[in-house]
C-alpha cells in the first residue's frame, strides 16, 4: 500500500523528533550546564582542566567565572598536580632512592591524570580524596555545585498548552519500517559515542606515554645503566648504557613526542574522521623517522656489562628490536596512508551526491 505525501511527511517528522530527543537527552547527561565563560561544552572544559595539569587548572580557574562544575575540576587539578609536583621536588633530593620516588609519583600522576579526564568527559564530578573535598569547599562557598542537568520546569503561572491530537496510526508495514530505522539510527549513535569514549581514552594514554618518554630521555636516561655494588665501600656505582651521542637523537625524539601530544589533544577536541586519520599518518611518519635515526646514531654502549657474551647479546637484541619497531612503524604508516586516501575518495564522491 503506497503512502500519501502527507503520511510520509508525518512519519519523517516523527522519526526526526524521536531521534533528536534521544540525542538531546544524551547531550544533557554529559553536560552539566551550557553556560560557560569559555564558550565550550562543560565536559570538554573539564577534560582540559586536567590535560595540562597544574597549568591548565590555573588557566581555567582564571577564565571560567560562571560554571561551578568546571571551576571545581580546575581547582582539583591545581591541588592534585601541584601536590605531586611539590612531592617530586622534595623527594627528588633523597640520594640513591630518588628514582624510586620518581617512578611512584609519576605512575600515580599518570593514572590520576587519565582517570580524571575520562570522568570529566563523562560528566562526573569525581572527587580525589582530600583534594576533591578542598575543591568542593572552595567552590560551594558561593553555592552548590551541580552534578547533572535538571530539566527546567515551566513556570507555575504559565498555562501549558494542551498536547496536539495524535496523528492517525500509519499502516503496519510503515510502522515496522519506522521503528527499525529509528532503532538502527539510535544504535549507530550509541556505537559512535562508545567509540568516541574509547578514542579519548586511547589518546589520553598516548599523551601520558609521550610525557613519560620526554621526561625520561631528557632528564633520567642515565639511570638506564649497569649497576655494580662495591662490598668493600658499601656503595653502588652505575655505568650508563647511553653515550653522549644521544644528544644527536634527542631533538627528533622531542619533536616527535611534541607532535604526538598536540595531535592527540586535537583529536580529543575535534572528532573528525579524516582529520584523525591524517594526524595518525603524521604521528606514524615521525615515529618511523625517530626509530630509523636511533638505528643510525645508535647511542648505546653495552660494553659496560662485564660479561662479553651478555654485552654482545644485548647489542644484537636491541638492534633487532629497533629494526622490528621500524618495520612495524613502516607497515602502520602504509596502512594509515591507504585508509586516509580511501576516506578522502569517499568524501569526494559523497559531496557531489549531497549537492
Amino acid at each position: 500500500m503506497e503512502l500519501s505525501p502527507e503520511e510520509r511527511r508525518k512519519i519523517y517528522e516523527e522519526e526526526k523528533a524521536r531521534f533528536e530527543a534521544r540525542e538531546q537527552l544524551e547531550q544533557e547527561r554529559q553536560q552539566t550546564s551550557p553556560e560557560t565563560t569559555v564558550d565550550m561544552a562543560p565536559n570538554i572544559a573539564g577534560v582540559l582542566c586536567y590535560l595540562g595539569g597544574l597549568i591548565t587548572g590555573i588557566i581555567f580557574l582564571v577564565l571560567e567565572r560562571k560554571n561551578k562544575w568546571v571551576r571545581y575540576h580546575a581547582i582539583q587539578s591545581i591541588i592534585v598536580f601541584g601536590t605531586l609536583y611539590i612531592a617530586l621536588g622534595v623527594l627528588g633530593w633523597i640520594p640513591f632512592i630518588r628514582w624510586f620516588f620518581f617512578a611512584v609519583i609519576l605512575i600515580t600522576g599518570v593514572v590520576l591524570w587519565i582517570v580524571l579526564m575520562v570522568k570529566a568527559y563523562n560528566g562526573e564530578r569525581y572527587k580525589v580524596p582530600w583534594a576533591g573535598e578542598i575543591a568542593e569547599k572552595i567552590v560551594s562557598s558561593s553555592g552548590t555545585i551541580p552534578d547533572y542537568p535538571r530539566p527546567t520546569a515551566p513556570p507555575a503561572w504559565k498555562e501549558t498548552p494542551p498536547p496536539p491530537p495524535p496523528p492517525p496510526p500509519p499502516p503496519p508495514s510503515a510502522g515496522i519500517g519506522l521503528d527499525e530505522r529509528i532503532n538502527k539510527r539510535v544504535d549507530e549513535h550509541l556505537k559512535h559515542r562508545d567509540r568516541r569514549e574509547g578514542r579519548i581514552t586511547a589518546s589520553a594514554f598516548a599523551i601520558a606515554w609521550s610525557i613519560v618518554l620526554i621526561i625520561f630521555f631528557n632528564f633520567y636516561y642515565q639511570y638506564a645503566a649497569y649497576y655494580n655494588y662495591d662490598s668493600v665501600l658499601g656503595t653502588w656505582s652505575k655505568q650508563s648504557f647511553f653515550t653522549s651521542d644521544i644528544n644527536l637523537w634527542l631533538p627528533i625524539l622531542n619533536t616527535t613526542l611534541a607532535i604526538s601530544i598536540i595531535s592527540h589533544i586535537v583529536m580529543i577536541i575535534v572528532d573528525r574522521d579524516i582529520l584523525r586519520q591524517a594526524l595518525h599518518v603524521i604521528i606514524a611518519g615521525f615515529g618511523l623517522a625517530t626509530v630509523i635515526t636511533l638505528l643510525f646514531v645508535f647511542p648505546f654502549d653495552f660494553s659496560v656489562i662485564p660479561n662479553t657474551v651478555a654485552a654482545a647479546g644485548t647489542h644484537t637484541g636491541v638492534t633487532v628490536v629497533l629494526i622490528l619497531i621500524a618495520v612495524g612503524f613502516g607497515i602502520g604508516l602504509l596502512v594509515r596512508i591507504i585508509r586516509l586516501l580511501i576516506s578522502i575518495v569517499r568524501a569526494v564522491i559523497k559531496s557531489p551526491e549531497a549537492a
